[in-house]
């Protein structure tokens, strides 16, 4: 395969290949955690803890075949579409990749600007917090990604104690409630395997910051590792609302997360939400940096222009966005939007997987 337009990084702006698991996992867990419950039980029931099983194991075959691509190509995205398809073409895929990582920006601060909203500050202006939030985000990445990765340590550090307090409910719920096992077909499972792709969509980032991965085909454990956690801890989030909440009553729980820390009863704290959610605020912030900054890496390649300028055409445009975003419906809209674009983007891995494969045949006959 053509590899001219790799561009070789710098030995000091490289991390080490275990902070792949704290990339990986902070993408994925961060602002779809405190709500997913009820979307995935719309179509399985108490059976979607099953669709989360489902979901995992897809992760890891797609995380298989990204970490091929990489390896038969050497370089990231940009080099690999740009050999597959051709300049403009790639150019033009290239392109979908980087509006789709800003997309993924745009639906967690959104999203959460209304967790903000809801829960504990009503009266908040949105373009307040988008845009403190925004410039915060700024300041981290123009940093560099190794100053995003430390983030990404600390969010990890941060949010594990507060999913641990799912232990409250717990001795509130009915174990009974999950039974039995299994009532609904594979459809409907499989239906609710979709539905939870938004809950994992993140970790496909590799594609644009493994070149910057010292020894880079020793991460590969590291990030199976990740994603396995992530499963585990969606699954024990989930089984903990089921455990807790009737079916009828999950449809009517838009955070299901959140609610459940309403539970925790300690004498010096009387509402333990809000502290949850001033911590989660940290926590959802790599997922912010880490899609703007894989959305301006690419223009960055592909047209050799500085990254902080793209960046900040990125943050006007998702700085509107939050702000046009105005009500319940729009907001769950585009939760829905880009679980579905997500879905189309990660079966488009298998594609890019065979066509890698072709080509890489190819190659070696002519060599031959």
């Amino acid at each position: 395969m053509n590899n001219t337009n790799k561009i070789p990084v710098p030995e000091h702006l490289l991390v080490t290949s275990t902070m792949v698991f704290f990339l990986v996992h902070s993408m994925q867990v961060g602002v779809g955690i405190l709500g997913f419950e009820k979307y995935i039980a719309m179509d399985a029931g108490y059976d979607a803890w099953i669709s989360i099983l489902i979901a995992g194991v897809a992760i890891h075959l797609l995380l298989f075949m990204i970490y091929w691509i990489l390896e038969a190509n050497g370089g990231d995205l940009v080099s690999i579409h740009t050999s597959v398809y051709g300049k403009i073409l790639g150019g033009l895929l290239n392109i979908g990749f980087s509006f789709y990582f800003l997309l993924l920006s745009l639906t967690v601060l959104r999203t959460f600007t209304e967790i903000i909203q809801v829960w504990v500050f009503p009266q908040m202006s949105v373009w307040m917090f988008a845009l403190a939030y925004l410039l915060l985000a700024y300041y981290f990445i123009t940093g560099g990604l190794r100053i995003v990765v430390g983030m990404c340590l600390l969010s990890v550090i941060l949010g594990l104690p507060l999913l641990l307090f799912k232990f409250f409910p717990i001795q509130n719920g009915q174990v009974d409630n999950v039974y039995p096992l299994v009532d609904h077909s594979i459809n409907e499972i499989l239906v609710s395997a979709k539905t939870s792709t938004l809950s994992f969509l993140g970790f496909e980032l590799l594609l644009v910051f493994y070149p910057f991965i010292k020894n880079a085909s020793s991460s590969k454990k590291w990030a199976h590792f990740a994603s396995f956690y992530t499963t585990m801890i969606y699954l024990a989030s989930a089984l903990v609302a089921f455990i807790y909440y009737s079916e009828e009553q999950l449809q009517f729980v838009t955070w299901g997360t959140i609610s459940l820390w309403k539970i925790v009863d300690f004498p010096f704290m009387q509402r333990f939400e809000y502290m949850g959610i001033a911590l989660w605020a940290y926590v959802v912030l790599p997922n912010i940096c880490l899609g703007l900054w894989a959305a301006s890496r690419i223009p960055k390649r592909m047209f050799n222009i500085k990254q902080k300028y793209i960046l900040i055409l990125y943050m006007v445009i998702v700085f509107i966005a939050t702000i046009r975003i105005d009500d319940r419906n729009l907001i769950d809209g585009l939760n829905t939007f880009t679980n579905q674009i997500g879905f189309y983007f990660l079966m488009y891995i298998p594609v890019l997987f065979v066509l890698t494969w072709i080509m890489k045949k190819v190659r070696i006959a002519n060599e031959s």
